[in-house]
């Protein structure tokens, strides 16, 4: 066995891991569906912790060719958090939010670090963490959803933990800073307006959608497609290199008990 066998990751290792993330995978393409219960994502400490080792185990198997990520029913995740509201705010610890800040600078850095093409699709209301299907190289969107920030700013939170740095980026800093600070809901067909999303569908139509693109991609071979991915995400992971641990710190500041 070589090193680089024993470095990689069997699908049989963590296919049954997670309690809110059901994967599939068929031809090399791996579908990963965000769930609760077998419901939509409600956003948890759990979905938290299990999404940043999800996609770290994701990255590190080779044989993922493509992967989709989803939600399930009719919302992408939630629930909403009412204005003022979060209920994680102005009570952390230095110790308690010590795991919080360790996971949170590896989640994201972790979906970017997976060398296959990802094909988000937004299958219904996106007002928890947003930033994670909009991260996709492509972006598929239901007619049906729509795209907020309730948790962070509205909910009294700074948005540090990448929403500062990806929504201004794939807005624009003015359209960016204006979501993140309003609470601004944006409906699927404005999202593609403004090029935060690729294609909008109805809700039956999306995985369909997604799987064909899936096999377009698989026509390249596999050097190709992981050599583009990386390409095509090296300027965000070297922002989120700089910026991110800032971000968390100052979210971090604000959370502490008062």
């Amino acid at each position: 066995m070589t090193n680089l066998e024993r470095a990689e990751t069997s699908f049989s290792t963590y296919k049954d891991k997670y309690k809110s993330i059901r994967l599939t995978r068929e031809d090399g393409i791996l579908e990963v569906h965000l769930h609760t219960d077998d419901g939509p994502l409600r956003w948890s400490l759990l979905a938290h912790n299990e999404l940043e080792d999800a996609f770290l185990e994701i990255g590190r198997d080779r044989a993922n060719d493509v992967v989709i990520l989803t939600g399930t029913g009719d919302e992408f995740c939630g629930p909403a958090i009412a204005p003022g509201q979060h209920p994680n705010r102005k009570i952390m610890t230095p110790e308690s939010y010590d795991p919080i800040f360790w996971e949170s600078r590896q989640l994201l850095p972790n979906l970017l670090n997976i060398e296959a093409p990802v094909i988000s699709v937004i299958n219904g209301p996106a007002v928890r963490h947003a930033e994670i299907p909009l991260l996709g190289d492509i972006v598929l969107a239901s007619n049906t959803a729509f795209i907020q920030d309730t948790a962070h700013f509205p909910g009294g939170m700074v948005p540090g933990d990448g929403m500062h740095i990806v929504m201004p980026l794939i807005m624009g800093l003015t359209r960016g800073r204006y979501f993140l600070l309003t609470g601004q809901k944006i409906s699927a067909e404005e999202a593609l307006r403004i090029g935060l999303v690729n294609e909008v569908l109805p809700p039956e139509g999306l995985l369909g959608r997604a799987r064909e693109l899936a096999r377009e991609l698989l026509l390249q071979p596999k050097l190709v497609r992981r050599y583009t991915r990386i390409a095509l995400t090296e300027e965000i992971r070297s922002r989120m290199q700089g910026l991110l641990g800032y971000g968390l710190a100052l979210e971090g500041m604000a959370r502490m008990k008062s």
